[in-house]
């Protein structure tokens, strides 16, 4: 345990300087999965409740103008993956959902997203290991 007034300095910990915007669409889970991961020791920098919001928040710098936009058949999450992708960016997605990823089959698959964690599996340490910072 620290004592008062020792300040232990920054962590050696691989997960600091890792940082992350949450995008979901409920709020709870947003809440959530940010007192977890701040917790963890990732530094969440911004959430939004879709990919067009943290797009205009400026959360994202490297995704192009439109990067949210969506033929009706892909799922913004695919699109928006893959748009970031195609810009060159540094920004890994890992995806999550409440649903299997087998319900999504060969999406999942073909995305350019790091991973997918469902949320009831969503933990500092599994995202820690999905990112590389372990």
């Amino acid at each position: 345990m620290t004592e008062v007034g020792n300040d232990p300095g920054p962590r050696d910990d691989p997960i600091v300087g890792v940082t992350i915007v949450i995008v979901d669409d409920h709020a709870g889970f947003r809440a959530m999965a940010r007192t977890m991961l701040q917790e963890a020791g990732f530094a969440v920098i911004g959430e939004a409740a879709d990919g067009e919001a943290a797009l205009a928040a400026g959360a994202v710098p490297s995704a192009p103008p439109g990067a949210a936009r969506r033929p009706a058949s892909r799922p913004r999450w695919l699109c928006l993956a893959q748009r970031l992708a195609d810009a060159g960016g540094e920004e890994l997605v890992v995806l999550t959902s409440s649903r299997s990823a087998a319900d999504y089959g060969s999406r999942l698959v073909r995305s350019p997203a790091r991973g997918f964690i469902t949320k009831a599996d969503l933990s500092g340490p599994v995202l820690a290991r999905m990112v590389g910072a372990v």
